[in-house]
């Protein structure tokens, strides 16, 4: 990158079922008003002189559908600052949210861009909403939700390279164990592989325990040019390489077993981070695993590891936190994320791994660390980020 990107702060809540004890709203404020305490940024109307450090760009994510209306920012502007201020809202993942961020500073319209991305998913039937994100005409009316095209999809890849339904379990025990160390994860569990298997199926072959759970909460981040980012922080974390990209919107229109929107993505994101050799080159990956299986699939779209190979890589604990290859040191989105806010928690867990601030999860001196987000139905689209010190 010709001009430098840094995250100079970032917060997030304590995940959990239901925050019934705040609106959404007042979640969003929380975050605001902490970063920027933390920061002493204040937003562009209320500085004075251009030598005043103010937040110039705002990027939300949010997502109509689950806000239960349209043109659902309009509720929330005050709360994020957004009056009087450019926003731009992108309805998809918050590691998209990230990406637009980015492009705002590297494009040279912006200095320092503040990324909210928050969603209360105890408010409404998930199930409901995800039928309404399929084809309306030959999809939508087989009552097809994200559950069920991801069993679908689990099917498929599970056939094809031989994955076991104990190997996604481990994922669980490990996963749903290192969130112990994490603060702000919803629900830490001690599992061992017979109880995932043993949890009721939902849709086979996820059980209770494949899939993340419902999930409330908000998170921010401060990105910032290089210039700025050395003003505020002492020590920012640089964006070395974003990449998304967008596959065909209808599960049947693609082999689920393959994820080439996410190698695509991987391979944009490396390429401009000068990344050769991922295995080899990456500390830690955080990756949105909404289902079990996914992490061994997205790691093998990420390349990883080899096609078919996610099943042993768990297996052989490489990607344990103490590993060659942590993976999810947080807990990951199995240990409860809201959709749509999991891509950008998996950035600022990276933020904290690579600053030193990530406290009992802490990676030893990681050098540079992988976020991935996704949307759409059986990962339709993927955003990779890649941080360095």
């Amino acid at each position: 990158m010709k001009r430098k990107v840094g995250i100079v702060a970032a917060a997030q809540t304590r995940f959990k079922a239901s925050l019934h004890d705040a609106s959404i709203g007042e979640m969003i404020w929380g975050m605001v008003e902490k970063i920027t305490k933390e920061t002493g940024l204040k937003f562009e109307t209320q500085t004075e002189g251009k030598d005043s450090f103010c937040i110039d760009k705002i990027v939300s994510c949010s997502e109509d559908y689950w806000q239960g209306r349209t043109i659902s920012d309009c509720l929330y502007h005050l709360e994020m600052g957004a009056l009087g201020m450019s926003l731009t809202k992108v309805a998809a993942d918050g590691a998209f949210a990230v990406y637009h961020g980015v492009i705002n500073i590297l494009s040279g319209k912006n200095d320092v861009v503040l990324v909210i991305a928050y969603r209360k998913e105890s408010e409404t039937s998930g199930s409901v909403i995800e039928n309404a994100g399929f084809d309306p005409v030959y999809l939508r009316p087989l009552g097809l939700d994200y559950l069920a095209a991801s069993a679908m999809q689990a099917n498929r890849y599970m056939y094809r390279y031989k994955i076991t339904e104990e190997q996604c379990a481990e994922v669980v025990v490990k996963n749903r164990g290192n969130a112990f160390r994490n603060p702000y994860a919803q629900d830490p569990m001690a599992l061992k592989v017979s109880d995932v298997m043993e949890s009721k199926i939902l849709s086979h072959p996820i059980k209770a325990l494949d899939c993340k759970p419902v999930s409330d909460g908000a998170c921010v981040l401060v990105l910032a040019s290089e210039e700025r980012a050395m003003d505020l922080s002492t020590n920012p974390v640089w964006i070395a390489g974003i990449g998304n990209c967008y596959d065909a919107h209808n599960p049947g229109d693609r082999d689920l077993s393959d994820c080439e929107s996410l190698r695509i993505a991987a391979q944009k994101a490396y390429d401009m981070a000068g990344i050769t050799d991922p295995v080899r080159e990456i500390d830690l990956a955080e990756i949105s695993e909404a289902y079990s299986f996914q992490e061994l699939l997205w790691m093998e779209g990420l390349g990883l590891c080899g096609r078919g190979e996610g099943g042993r890589l768990i297996r052989e604990g490489v990607t344990r936190i103490e590993g060659e290859l942590p993976v999810n040191p947080s807990g990951g989105v199995l240990s409860g994320n809201p959709s749509g806010v999991a891509g950008m928690v998996r950035v600022v867990e990276a933020f904290l791994q690579l600053s030193g601030q990530a406290g009992e999860r802490q990676v030893p001196d990681p050098e540079k660390a992988l976020a991935h987000g996704t949307c759409g139905p059986c990962g339709q689209s993927h955003c990779v980020v890649i941080l360095t010190r």
